[in-house]
């Protein structure tokens, strides 16, 4: 049967990822691709099956000759690493399957791919390959109806290397009860929480363990309390589990805020081994909440109902990490300094503050259409720029945006390491979520930390490692931990904050070419030698970019070229009249 070649497109640089502390914590990528992982699982054992996951290792020419089948699932934020790879693909004449979140939203816009398999997949995949075996596959395969999650098998774990990752990840539950405007999540997966059976997870997690995996568990579930009375019926199992094999896992997830108002089920989770949950906060306001419909976010009687949530998960014992969203059309200037306020008084370390995204197929798209608000701009992860026109003047949302990552995560690390005091001050040291660690092992990872950080950045670290020493010996572990992120965030905070900065370089001086050439006729001689200096200091510029902060789909490369295209117009002798080009 046929050479199967699973891909997993490369992700940019995200808050989540650690790209920048991943050699500190001696790994390749923070998690295995766990939907490609599931899917390997579905094929009949007489395929032969090979993953490459380009986040661990790239894609080598020696595989594509290997493959007679390449199938890939992908998020919209691995787009470009995706349209590298179907590109190559295609030259090496290997057919492409594509499925996930971005091929079941945006099939539409593909080329290059030979087969769609979208939206969940259970019911559909042996279909599509019974039909691919006959030579009568359709180009698209679609399945409107939610499978029933308890078929799902095991996923193939044994075809990564487990080393290679920071955390291993398992699903519980799809779908979430609430319907929040921005989120495409209902949309993929429905609103009501589908879940797998006790039996299963534990399944799931003894199998991880007799792969030998020990350490961080990531439940991806994206509201792991969506259904109250399944994950009621999970989570003693789980506990009984982990208590039996000496809590193997420290496990993580993603939950909704009312998660505050179910104290016993909080309780559970930290007897299971849950040490850090990450929170849809998006922003303090409660006028926004309520307009992009996130009731769990709001108590009517209580304006500090955020603050006092956050506090109390910490105080049973769980770090809280949170997502916040800017450009929201009740969002005024006040907002940056409201967004910052709230994040270093709660506490929350890990804090991932984005622009606003208009998700095709959500509510919000659906709404900014119907008010001509939409722009065509592509969707892009750590884009700088929008794909709509917010309430705020852009270039005031923008500068607002940079200034608060810039200030949580700035670079001396006081603020942020300022947050990590704030939590460790409020958690509960629940023993068998912080297991001692030998004196040999701090030390390597204090002076780990200490060899990456900056000059300016020591003070303050030296300090923060001296209080938790003093204050809070048993969660020096978690503190080195923290210090790591911390590194990785403030890195990639820099990093967005110099390539948007490049790129409005480029703008100006297009506009500062534009303006002289209109203003006067040169002579062709002249005129060349000051698109020769133009360029010179582009090239300059780009070449100061630090190498590291390079990226696919960082847009620097086609932003040059489009200063080369309108470079050239304007020295033509034909200056561009009215808004210049967007450089993206």
């Amino acid at each position: 049967m046929p050479n199967t070649l699973l891909i997993y497109p490369k992700h940019p640089p995200t808050y989540w990822g650690n790209e920048f502390s991943l050699d500190l914590l001696g790994i390749r990528a923070a998690f295995p691709p766990l939907g490609l992982l599931t899917v390997a699982a579905m094929f009949p054992p007489r395929y032969d099956l090979r993953l490459v996951d380009l986040n661990v290792t790239p894609l080598r020419d020696m595989d594509l000759e290997w493959a007679d089948l390449a199938f890939t699932s992908s998020m919209i934020t691995q787009r470009p690493s995706l349209d590298q790879i179907i590109e190559r693909c295609n030259r090496a004449q290997v057919p492409v399957i594509a499925g996930g979140p971005h091929p079941t939203t945006f099939h539409e816009e593909m080329e290059g791919v030979a087969h769609f398999v979208l939206d969940e997949v259970e019911e559909t995949f042996q279909d599509f390959l019974h039909d691919l075996e006959k030579g009568t596959a359709k180009r698209i395969y679609r399945e409107p109806r939610k499978p029933d999650v308890t078929l799902t098998p095991l996923p193939r774990f044994d075809l990564i290397n487990m080393n290679d990752y920071y955390s291993m990840s398992l699903q519980f539950s799809r779908g979430c009860p609430f319907d929040c405007e921005f989120c495409d999540i209902t949309k993929l997966y429905g609103r009501v929480s589908r879940t797998k059976s006790p039996e299963q997870m534990v399944a799931e997690f003894d199998h991880l363990f007799e792969l030998g995996w020990r350490g961080p568990l990531f439940l991806v579930d994206d509201n792991f309390i969506g259904n109250k009375r399944e994950v009621t019926r999970l989570l003693p199992v789980i506990a009984e589990w982990q208590q039996e094999r000496g809590h193997p896992y420290s496990l993580s997830t993603e939950a909704s805020v009312n998660l505050v108002r179910m104290s016993d089920l909080m309780d559970v989770m930290i007897a299971a081994g849950f040490d850090t949950v990450f929170l849809g906060i998006e922003t303090p306001n409660p006028k926004a909440l309520e307009k992009m419909k996130k009731p769990q976010n709001i108590n009517m009687r209580d304006d500090n109902y955020l603050f006092k949530s956050v506090r109390k998960i910490q105080q049973k014992g769980m770090q809280v990490q949170g997502g916040f969203i800017l450009g929201l059309d009740e969002d005024d200037e006040s907002a940056f300094d409201a967004q910052i306020e709230f994040i270093q008084e709660t506490g929350i370390p890990i804090a991932l503050v984005g622009l606003l995204t208009a998700l095709k197929g959500t509510n919000l798209w659906a709404r900014l259409e119907r008010e001509d608000r939409l722009l065509d701009t592509p969707i892009e992860i750590n884009a700088t720029s929008l794909n709509f026109r917010p309430e705020m003047d852009p270039k005031t949302l923008v500068e607002g945006y940079l200034r608060v990552i810039g200030t949580i995560y700035d670079s001396t690390l006081e603020n942020y390491f300022d947050r990590c005091l704030t939590l460790l001050e409020n958690l509960n040291p629940v023993p068998h979520l912080h297991k001692p660690v030998s004196q040999h092992a701090l030390y390597a990872g204090i002076m780990g930390i200490r060899q990456r950080l900056t000059p300016q950045q020591l003070p303050a670290f030296s300090r923060y490692i001296a209080k938790v020493s003093k204050d809070h010996p048993r969660l020096l572990p978690l503190a080195i931990r923290l210090a790591a992120t911390g590194h990785h965030c403030e890195k990639f905070s820099r990093q967005q904050t110099i390539i948007r900065e490049f790129k409005e370089y480029l703008t100006s001086e297009l506009t500062r070419m534009n303006e002289d050439m209109s203003q006067r006729k040169s002579a062709p001689e002249a005129a060349d030698k000051l698109k020769r200096e133009a360029l010179h200091r582009i090239n300059a510029r780009k070449k100061a970019i630090p190498e590291e902060f390079r990226y696919t789909g960082d847009g620097i490369t086609e932003s040059v070229s489009d200063f080369q295209l309108a470079l050239d117009t304007i020295f033509d002798g034909t200056p561009v009249n009215g808004n210049l080009p967007v450089l993206n």
